[in-house]
């Protein structure tokens, strides 16, 4: 027990660092609805691209990493943080520039001001479910770490979690994310090469060339990219809806619109995808090496656990354990506080009270508050999935399944085609996310894989269709009548102090 307490102390020691420091940056906020949700478009590139990373190098892609290389070889696993990588490389390249120019913030806020309030409530549906399911696979890493090391039941882990998380993002929003991944995210990226050394430099019970030799080659070739029946398919769709499908992703964006600058932004994207890849090869060999060492393991999700808490020197192993659960608790911790700024801009502020009123929305404290009110509910759902099946690593790319469907074909030419409008970003939406539950109960197990990959090709096409056939009474330059406010830091706005505004996007209020 001697050990278990000392692991036991670290893991206490980094979850009270983790509230103190999250806490302390409520100050930040300033009462200002936009530095909560993102800091007040304000970060620098240290930050932007820490924060990137650190949502994507989270308790999906290290923890069920590992277990899914465990339970299937070593692409299962090393597909999610490829794929996070390719969409962070691909979001620098591409879209990072002009989304940070537009001044948002949240994701549906573009489909709002390019398509209209229908696009943007499908939208924001589709993507509070995404995040909630991810969120839920991040909250239930958190419990597996904490339950191994404290020898509590797994469900009260997930909720002290869940708890922690819920209260420095009540307090700080995008600041606490800011602050506290500096430490989480990247002690976890050096404890994650820690312990990969630690085997391959053969400091471990046996030799590295002796766990690669006696692991089965369907585990370590090509087969798992090529062969159809190694899960080609399925693992090529796990890189397709993390590497296209997470472009979709509230988390990642919220950190692109929080850049300073639209250069901040596509250097950020590009950072935090280095940042990524650096963890391909030491979170996905712990699977393999895991597979050696604990060869008869009741849940392949506790293999990383284990391996800290019984196979490296201690040093190590708490590293290992607190970079595991930093990484869960920063990505939960802008799921969270990205699917509240949701509930809060895109449905209660815009859709439920313009309904009501009659107006652009509420103040902006109000706004503030409601977003912070609106964490509580998303944790309570997050919470209770995450206890009734925890699975990380498989949430990571159902999560984005979603959203990869149908809600980027509109992103995409939305951005880039002046013929996008309003009917066809409804027809892709509903289509693309409708053809993919179809697939998901008809398609056969053999050729599991392809009901991820199906719907968002059908989706760009009934897009672009569409929109050609509509062209005449929907022109694709026209807004639609869009108006949108983004409050600055210290604003208190009032109905009156939008009259006259002039809009992002051009358009003024009467």
């Amino acid at each position: 027990m001697a050990v278990l307490d000392g692991y036991g102390i670290a893991i206490i020691g980094f979850l009270i660092l983790s509230l103190g420091v999250g806490v302390m940056t409520s100050r930040l906020v300033k009462k200002s609805s936009k530095r909560y949700m993102i800091a007040g478009k304000s970060l620098p590139l240290f930050f932007v691209g820490t924060m990137l990373a650190a949502q994507s190098i989270d308790g999906n892609s290290s923890l069920g990493n590992a277990g899914l290389v465990y339970n299937f070889g070593f692409w299962a696993g090393a597909a999610l943080p490829i794929g996070l990588s390719i969409c962070l490389f691909l979001t620098g390249l591409v879209y990072g520039q002009k989304l940070n120019k537009m001044s948002m913030l949240t994701l549906p806020d573009f489909y709002y001001r390019r398509f209209g309030k229908p696009p943007e409530g499908i939208t924001s549906i589709l993507l509070l479910i995404s995040f909630t399911i991810l969120v839920a696979g991040n909250f239930a890493a958190t419990g597996y770490i904490l339950s191994t090391v404290l020898q509590i039941d797994l469900t009260i882990a997930i909720l002290i979690g869940a708890l922690i998380v819920l209260v420095y993002t009540y307090a700080g929003g995008l600041f606490s994310s800011a602050y506290t991944d500096i430490f989480q995210i990247y002690l976890a990226i050096i404890a994650f090469w820690a312990a990969f050394l630690f085997f391959y430099g053969g400091y471990g019970p046996v030799e590295f060339a002796t766990i690669l030799g006696a692991t089965p080659p369907a585990y370590l070739d090509f087969s798992g990219l090529t062969d159809i029946g190694n899960g080609a398919l399925i693992n090529w769709a796990a890189i397709a809806a993390l590497g296209l499908g997470d472009i979709v992703a509230l988390d990642f964006m919220e950190r692109v619109f929080a850049a300073k600058t639209p250069k901040t932004a596509r250097n950020g994207a590009f950072m935090g995808g280095g940042l990524t890849l650096l963890t391909v090869i030491p979170t996905s060999m712990m699977g393999i090496v895991a597979l050696f060492l604990i060869p008869d393991i009741a849940d392949p999700f506790l293999a990383l656990p284990e391996i800290a808490l019984n196979h490296v020197p201690f040093p190590i192993g708490a590293a290992l354990l607190m970079g595991v659960l930093g990484a869960s608790m920063s990505t939960a911790n802008g799921g969270l506080l990205a699917v509240s700024s949701v509930i809060s801009r895109n449905l209660i502020q815009r859709d439920i009270l313009r309904g009501i009123k009659k107006k652009p929305g509420m103040e902006d404290k109000k706004l503030l508050m409601t977003t912070r009110i609106a964490t509580i509910p998303m944790m309570i759902a997050a919470f209770i999935l995450a206890s009734l099946l925890p699975q990380p690593g498989i949430y990571l790319v159902v999560a984005f399944d979603i959203v990869f469907a149908g809600a980027l074909a509109p992103l995409t030419l939305g951005l880039f085609w002046k013929k996008a409008n309003m009917p066809a970003a409804i027809a892709s939406l509903i289509g693309g996310t409708a053809l993919r539950l179809v697939l998901f109960y008809t398609i056969p197990v053999e050729l599991a894989g392809l009901d991820s990959m199906i719907p968002p090709v059908v989706s760009f096409v009934l897009f672009i269709g569409v929109a050609l056939a509509t062209q005449k009474k929907y022109p694709g330059e026209q807004r639609h009548g869009v108006v949108d406010y983004v409050p600055p830091e210290e604003d208190v706005i009032r109905g009156e102090d939008l009259k006259g505004f002039v809009t992002p996007t051009g358009g003024k209020l009467a």
